[in-house]
């Protein structure tokens, strides 16, 4: 994705990078990666990062800058660690978080996977300052992971987006709750390609959607398996606002992907994965936090302009293509609505979770 290959950069890597690693922690931890991003109400960004110990178990903790670059203020010990006492879906860690205020509750929804013997689920948490946390617990059983909470309601229900695994693959679909613990309404919103292409076989929600005048914008990653193992790059879709179940367009091609050396080297190699973002006041400047390498934290700055007119141009796929017939299987995964607090009664999948996302 350099100019040098003819192709247009959309996004530009900030000559910093990596913005945080592990030697910038107050405490002992092995990498620091995948955080979720916000702006808080005085102009601070907020990067919630996946911090790994030497177990291979992760926590969150907050770092705070005031230009969302350098200056990182990072929390003294854990922002947010797993209760596996509590809540027993989080006995191996908990990672990924992703963020959404909600003005409607006046607080910041967090969607984070939890780790267990049953695999990786989806949990939800809420909270006003990031010093003090309400739990909703496990709202989407193993496996199951890549979410986030639309920032409001749609025809009144809230919206979820997630990433459940499955033998006929790993697709995005849409899910609708009246109280953020309910889930049901379950909906294929985006399916992995098929064949060579770059997203076949496994896609996933990058950072939440971004919510723009023409659709809800979505960067998504696609894993395309090579004899060198997993490459993880990002494409762009765009769905309806008021129905985002519908999709409106979706990219021919990969549009970011590991290219520089810290994205290319350390503990799961090929890797940019961002869980966040933040909107500058100009509402087109993209500030696109990554995880790099499965090691560190890095920022690429976009427009989201740029963007929508990347995608009218690069637009080659039939957004009414109906899913495959083996997706119909995949509805009795979601048989039963999802219920909320305390889920220990993991459904196991016959996909085996690894070090992949």
């Amino acid at each position: 994705m350099t100019a040098g290959r003819g192709y247009q950069s959309l996004f530009r890597r900030h000559e910093s990078n990596p913005i945080l690693t592990a030697a910038d922690w107050p405490y002992p931890a092995h990498a620091v990666f995948n955080a979720g991003a916000t702006l808080l109400k005085d102009g601070t960004t907020l990067l919630l990062c996946r911090v790994e110990d030497r177990r291979g178990f992760s926590h969150l903790c907050a770092a705070r800058s005031q230009n969302g670059i350098d200056g990182w203020v990072i929390d003294e010990e854990p922002t947010l660690r797993p209760d596996p006492d509590r809540y027993p879906e989080e006995l191996w860690g908990i990672e990924d978080p992703r963020i959404t205020y909600v003005d409607e509750l006046g607080k910041y929804a967090i969607a984070y996977t939890a780790f267990s013997k049953g695999g990786p689920g989806v949990a939800l948490a809420l909270t006003e300052d990031f010093r003090r946390f309400e739990r909703l617990g496990l709202v989407m059983q193993p496996d199951d992971k890549d979410a986030a909470v639309l920032p409001r309601r749609i025809d009144g229900s809230w919206a979820l987006i997630h990433r459940p695994m499955h033998d006929s693959g790993a697709h995005v679909w849409i899910s609708y709750s009246p109280d953020l613990r309910n889930w049901g309404g379950h909906k294929l919103l985006l399916q992995a390609r098929k064949g060579g292409w770059w997203d076949a076989n496994k896609v996933g929600l990058s950072p939440p959607l971004i919510e723009t005048p023409r659709g809800w914008l979505m960067i998504y990653h696609g894993v395309r398996h090579t004899a060198g193992g997993c490459l993880y790059r990002l494409g762009l879709a765009l769905f309806a606002l008021d129905q985002p179940d519908q999709l409106l367009a979706r990219g021919d091609s990969w549009i970011f992907g590991p290219e520089t050396p810290y994205e290319r080297e350390g503990d799961v190699a090929n890797v940019a994965f961002p869980c966040g973002y933040t909107l500058a006041p100009d509402g087109d400047t993209l500030r696109l936090y990554y995880g790099a390498a499965d090691t560190s934290m890095a920022l690429a700055t976009g427009s989201v302009r740029e963007l929508l007119t990347w995608l009218d141009e690069h637009s080659s796929e039939s957004p009414s293509a109906s899913p495959n017939d083996s997706m119909a299987t995949f509805v009795d995964y979601f048989a039963e609505p999802s219920s909320g607090h305390g889920v220990s009664d993991f459904r196991f999948s016959s996909t085996r979770w690894s070090a992949s996302r």
